[in-house]
């Protein structure tokens, strides 16, 4: 095929999306005669004050969250440290010897990651296991609890395989045991109604780029009874928690984006997205008979797609399909350099063979039939050409994609 010429396929909407129009356009005042600096008291510092706090409240509507506080942070990332960190050295303030926190194995490697930290400042951590569709029991976490327990962090859905946590049912057992519970909602924002007031969470990360809004802004809604330490030193900003210079443009576009993806939430958006990851899956699976599609087939966000082609390495293949158009991942982006296996597939017992042959595929609101059709096409070049370099692992068949 002519490469130069390709109609490119984006489908790594759960690494980012593109910045949407309307949402471009909503900030722009405030990259230009809006730039007052929120703190100040002046004209200028009290309109950038006053569009935040509009922003906030407007989040907090789209979200069903009028029992919480929200803060803005500067991505998922520090939504959930702070979260885990601002838990456990407030359970240190209130005399907890060794603060215990409990999460599961398929978890960000912003949660992971902390509770390294965490251990190391003195807390404890319990990683509680998952089963081969990568979701967790409730009971499992249950019997993790223990007096010195300061949260419990789940995430909504996970952002390899799109598996959707019995968030509701961990949540009526954290409140059994009085133990706060955050929720990393960032890849279910946009994708599925996000009620945070029904999620009976205290915490519930969100993150303005995977709903076509600006990087570098997030937030952390805080339940309005729950009390926790900040992370971040400096000024008194987001409610004392989050020290520093509130990030104005970004927020403008994060409440635009929320508000937008809310009202596309009410008009079914995403069944088109589901419909074509359905189709998607169907046609690998007649394609590729040796793969392995690791996305549950139901109980999964309508727009996450991910496939093992054992034999060949997923880092080729998506490299492959980059030059043949088709931007696609291995896994999580925040990993993407690291190299080391997906630990969300080792934790569903997946093979090493299946591990190194990943790739997922995620959808947007912008996604079409054509796109899909397109994928497919190029997925069967790809791994014809990479099956050819090596023993023929993976079958291939005659059935081509049939879109509808």
């Amino acid at each position: 095929m002519d490469l130069m010429s390709a109609q490119r396929v984006y489908l790594d909407h759960a690494a980012t999306t593109p910045v949407r129009s309307e949402v471009r356009e909503a900030m722009l005042p405030y990259l230009s005669e809006q730039f007052g600096n929120p703190s100040s008291l002046h004209e200028e510092g009290t309109l950038a004050r006053e569009a935040i706090e509009s922003a906030r409240e407007s989040i907090r509507r789209a979200c069903s969250a009028p029992r919480h506080d929200l803060v803005f942070t500067s991505g998922g990332t520090e939504s959930n440290n702070g979260a885990l960190l601002g838990a456990v050295l407030a359970a240190r303030s209130r005399g907890a010897a060794r603060p215990h926190v409990v999460t599961t194995a398929v978890e960000h490697s912003s949660v992971l990651d902390a509770m390294s930290f965490i251990e190391a400042i003195g807390g404890c951590a319990d990683i509680v296991g998952v089963d081969g569709e990568g979701r967790v029991d409730p009971g499992r976490i249950r019997e993790a609890i223990t007096p010195e327990t300061a949260i419990v962090s789940v995430q909504a859905a996970n952002n390899e395989v799109g598996t959707l946590q019995p968030v509701r049912e961990i949540a009526r057992e954290t409140r059994r045991r009085g133990v706060p519970l955050h929720v990393d909602a960032v890849q279910l924002l946009g994708k599925m109604p996000l009620r945070v007031d029904e999620l009976g969470a205290d915490l519930v990360t969100i993150s303005a780029h995977k709903v076509e809004g600006p990087k570098g802004v997030a937030g952390l809604f805080i339940s309005k009874a729950m009390r926790i330490e900040r992370w971040m030193r400096g000024g008194g900003q987001e409610r004392g928690l989050r020290g520093g210079t509130e990030n104005v443009v970004g927020i403008i576009g994060f409440a635009r984006a929320v508000d937008l993806a809310a009202a596309d939430l009410e008009r079914g958006a995403m069944s088109a997205a589901e419909k074509l990851r359905d189709a998607i899956r169907s046609a690998i699976e007649d394609l590729f008979p040796d793969a392995r599609v690791n996305t549950p087939a139901s109980g999964a966000l309508p727009t996450i797609l991910s496939v093992s082609f054992p034999g060949i390495e997923g880092e080729s293949l998506v490299k492959l399909l980059d030059l043949l158009g088709v931007s696609v991942s291995t896994g999580s982006a925040c990993n993407a350099g690291a190299r080391k296996p997906s630990h969300v597939l080792e934790s569903m017992g997946r093979s090493a063979r299946e591990i190194r042959g990943s790739l997922r595929a995620s959808l947007g609101r912008t996604s079409t039939e054509e796109e899909a059709g397109l994928f497919i096409e190029r997925l069967r070049e790809a791994v014809e050409r990479l099956s050819a370099l090596a023993p023929p692992v993976v079958g291939i068949t005659g059935n081509p994609y049939q879109g509808g």
